[in-house]
């Protein structure tokens, strides 16, 4: 095998080519599923996730939040008031021991100074979320939980002593409203109209309306009262017809509008969403919607977009468009993800800029309509200009969405140049004129370094792997190119392929611990490839490999052994090999010759036989295959005719048949079993034909035919004697003559015992009758607990109505005395019946026995009508 020529370019490695080295390493450009030859990409994935993919793109660029499941509705209201500078200061200026009260204001601040100045692209929501007690797989109702989260706040700020936090909700978010109700004869307005409701915001219908503008005179309309909806007026002191309306008193520095776009269905008792588009400005001048003429401009200018993605109203996504204040920046929050929209609320790619004037008149519709018009939320409608003349004179931008759930606008005020945020080493240095408190920043710092660690970490920790992963990938080609013997005369070694093989794939050298402790690379291990006279038998030759002495050298380094070099191959077990050879080619003729005789025994062919062997055993010996030695099967052709007590089992017992075999025969099963199982002489007793059975062992089966002997005649008896009751055939009933029930179930059980042909059948035996016929009466009563069966009049004779549902059997006194005899049964005991026909010709009853037991059951005698002319029934009577 040595003269093999060195292969090259074999897909797989050749196990009969000592010489072969291909398929140990995949090729220059290939991979493999593990090991050190899988994809970089793999072996990186396998350290971990990479925290440097979570860093923030820049200082400008706003963090994500986390989705904890369903808790999308919630990160949207949330990146909508941090993205709100007043919002956010205040919540920053609340006083340490008042966030220690109250854990929500707590979270709530810890998560905005996150969001404000951690180095994460994410952050994680989840301890304010579980701080609420919010389920996560429950999707809710942006619009609730921003009212909610209003409430809470309030409750918790009114203990700050700082000003502008303690009441920073309302300032920024609470406008008022009255409802004005005037009377249409006096004239007057009624005393409710005067009073002022808080509102945080206005919910507006959508459905019918395509505009802001539409849906804001809607909500401010007159109502006319009249009809049975006249207003009661205290002036006039009578019903009288009136109008209603809602007036606009004050308004928020953010306007928060509500779309409703949920539509309740009184027939499914259910909502169904509207998503009809919907336009609304980027500015929005408010100064003549209030109830009393303003005489300071309210010009408000859109800042965020809450969107809900999807058609079903208790289901689907939210996301949010916010500007950022200081840079006049879109960005959508869509949970962990950020995307910077462009001075678009819905992407630099849905406006266009008239060039001919600085004024923007490009009407933008960000529309959830797909290609196909299928509402998606993720695709913009094309452009579409037009011109809308605003209360101040100018043309402004407008924006349409099928998926608009809430707007915010802010009120103009001056704007502030572009702001910028810088992290470094332990400092958080702010430039957008908010800073952090000094607990959250120490917080911040201690997160933010941390969260660099960790970055620094796996740096390392990546460098070291890709190095070392190149440095073993050179190491094992190295070798291997060096590795192939190109001349007989050459020098060369032995070595395991299997170990050789492991060497080369795994990403780090096999390792082992030592005595002292230490981790060392594990030795080269050839013990498998050596025989017990320590040199490589024939047998191993397509486990090694042929390695130059080079190649050798290189190897040095792991120790181990033993070497294998040029002429330690074994004759002693060549010559081992060549005598089991000669050896399984003798047995094999033998065996043969041997089984030509086993089958004269079989066909009783053979008359000098003079030891005794398993029948079934030797059947199945001459079945087997020939083979080249004795294998397990061989062993115990005596077992089963052994007797527990070692003697010659006798022939009638179960699996005890025997035949004589020739003593050559003998013979050669005998040096079979002993050489498979050495140890075990029960399966191979000696048993010459002059053997006698084990006494023990026949009269223990003597007894046994004896009594089964008497169990045949007996059944046979009791067949004869309730012939009928063993076929199970009807008994034909007579009138005023004695019956008696019993238990169909025993009686059936009893016919099962009766009829048997199996010789086991002890399992079946019935029970004693006695005891199940006192479990037919009440104890208390002493009555029958079962209903009597029901007896039917065929062709002038009466027979009981066979029906699965009866559990008592009528049988003949002559019958009942032979069962009482047999089964343990007294006849005093019994429940006797006597059918009796009635004057009326149209029933028979029957008297005797025992009255049914009413209490416990409440039965009655049922009639059964079948259009016979005489319908007996059977009844029981003291």
């Amino acid at each position: 095998m040595i003269t093999k020529p060195v292969c090259q370019g074999c897909r797989v490695n050749t196990k009969d080519n000592p010489n072969c080295f291909c398929g140990l390493i995949p090729p220059p450009n290939g991979s493999r599923k593990a090991g050190l030859w899988q994809k970089m990409s793999d072996i990186i994935q396998a350290l971990g996730p990479d925290p440097c993919k979570d860093l923030r793109a820049s200082a400008y660029s706003p963090a994500g939040l986390t989705n904890l499941g369903a808790t999308c509705y919630a990160n949207s209201i949330l990146q909508c008031l941090y993205m709100n500078k007043s919002f956010r200061q205040g919540v920053f200026s609340v006083e340490p021991d008042v966030l220690n009260r109250h854990p929500v204001l707590d979270q709530l601040a810890r998560l905005f100074a996150q969001l404000h100045a951690s180095k994460m692209a994410f952050i994680d929501s989840a301890p304010f979320i579980k701080t609420l007690e919010l389920d996560n797989g429950v999707q809710q109702d942006s619009h609730e939980f921003l009212t909610l989260l209003f409430s809470l706040l309030e409750r918790c700020l009114s203990d700050s002593q700082v000003s502008k936090a303690r009441t920073i909700v309302q300032d920024l978010f609470r406008g008022s409203v009255s409802h004005v109700t005037t009377c249409s004869r006096c004239g007057k307005d009624s005393e409710a109209s005067s009073k002022m409701e808080d509102f945080y915001e206005l919910e507006l219908n959508v459905k019918g309306l395509k505009t802001l503008e539409e849906s804001l005179t809607d909500y401010l309309s007159v109502e006319e009262l009249h009809g049975d909806n006249q207003y009661f007026c205290e002036s006039c002191n009578i019903r009288v017809d009136a109008s209603r309306s809602i007036k606009l008193r004050t308004l928020p520095d953010v306007l928060n509008f509500q779309l409703k776009r949920y539509d309740f269905l009184q027939k499914t008792t259910s909502k169904k969403k509207i998503t009809s588009v919907f336009s609304f400005p980027g500015k929005l001048d408010m100064r003549g919607k209030l109830s009393k003429p303003s005489q300071v401009e309210l010009i408000y200018d859109l800042s965020a977009v809450l969107i809900h993605k999807g058609t079903a109203a208790n289901s689907g996504h939210y996301i949010a468009h916010i500007k950022d204040e200081n840079t006049g920046q879109w960005w959508e929050f869509d949970d962990e993800h950020v995307s910077n929209l462009g001075h678009h609320p819905f992407g630099e790619g849905s406006s266009t800029s008239n060039s001919k004037s600085n004024r923007s008149d490009a009407v933008v519709h960000s529309s959830c309509t797909g290609g196909d018009g299928t509402a998606n939320g993720n695709h913009l409608d094309p452009i579409q200009l037009q011109h809308e003349e605003s209360s101040v004179g100018s043309h402004i931008e407008m924006f349409s969405s099928t998926d608009a759930y809430m707007l915010m606008y802010n009120l103009s005020s001056k704007k502030n140049g572009a702001s910028t945020m810088e992290i470094e080493g332990d400092a958080v240095f702010l430039h957008d004129g908010i800073s952090l408190p000094s607990h959250l920043c120490e917080e911040i710092t201690n997160l933010n370094s941390s969260y660099v660690d960790a970055c620094e970490q796996y740096k390392l920790k990546k460098k070291r792997e890709l190095d070392h992963i190149t440095e073993r990938r050179q190491e094992v080609r190295s070798v291997l190119s060096e590795a192939p013997v190109h001349s007989v005369e050459e020098p060369f070694y032995w070595i395991s392929t299997d170990w050789l093989r492991q060497w080369a794939d795994n990403i780090s050298p096999p390792f082992t611990l030592r005595a002292d402790g230490l981790m060392s690379c594990s030795v080269l291990d050839n013990t498998s490839i050596h025989c017990s006279h320590g040199k490589i038998p024939l047998s191993k030759a397509g486990s090694v490999k042929r390695l130059s002495a080079g190649a050798w050298t290189k190897f040095s380094k792991y120790n181990g052994g033993p070497t294998f070099a040029k002429g330690d191959h074994c004759l002693d077990c060549l010559i081992d090999v060549a005598h089991t050879v000669v050896c399984a080619d003798s047995y094999r003729d033998r065996r043969k010759l041997m089984k030509e005789i086993a089958e004269d025994v079989l066909l009783a062919k053979c008359e000098d036989g003079a030891y005794y062997v398993s029948k079934a055993w030797l059947q199945q010996w001459v079945k087997r295959k020939n083979l080249d030695a004795p294998c397990e099967a061989d062993a115990g052709p005596t077992m089963s005719i052994r007797c527990p007590h070692g003697h010659l089992m006798p022939e009638q017992a179960a699996g005890a048949k025997r035949l004589l075999v020739p003593e050559k025969l003998w013979l050669f099963f005998y040096e079979d079993a002993i050489t498979v199982k050495p140890d075990d002489s029960s399966g191979c007793s000696t048993f010459p034909s002059d053997s006698e059975e084990c006494p023990e062992c026949s009269n223990t089966l003597s007894e046994v035919a004896c009594l089964e002997d008497s169990r045949r005649e007996m059944k046979l008896k009791q067949r004869q004697n309730h012939e009928k009751l063993a076929t199970g055939k009807s008994i034909p009933l007579s009138s005023n003559c004695k019956y008696y029930l019993v238990p169909s179930s025993w009686l059936s059980k009893w016919r099962s015992y009766v009829t048997a042909s199996s010789k086991h059948t002890s399992f079946m035996e019935p029970e004693i009758l006695d005891g199940v016929i006192n479990l037919l009466k009440c104890e208390k009563h002493s009555r029958l607990l079962e209903r009597p069966p029901k007896v039917a009049n065929k062709r002038g004779s009466f027979f009981q109505k066979g029906s699965t549902t009866d559990r008592l059997t009528i049988i003949t006194e002559n019958d009942w005395k032979s069962f009482c005899e047999e089964w343990g049964g007294t006849e005093e005991n019994g429940i006797s019946a006597i059918i009796e026909l009635c004057s009326s010709n149209d029933l028979a009853e029957c008297c005797g026995g025992m009255p049914m037991c009413e209490q416990p059951l409440d039965l009655q005698n049922e009639v059964n009508n079948e259009n016979e002319s005489r319908q007996p029934v059977i009844r029981t009577c003291p």
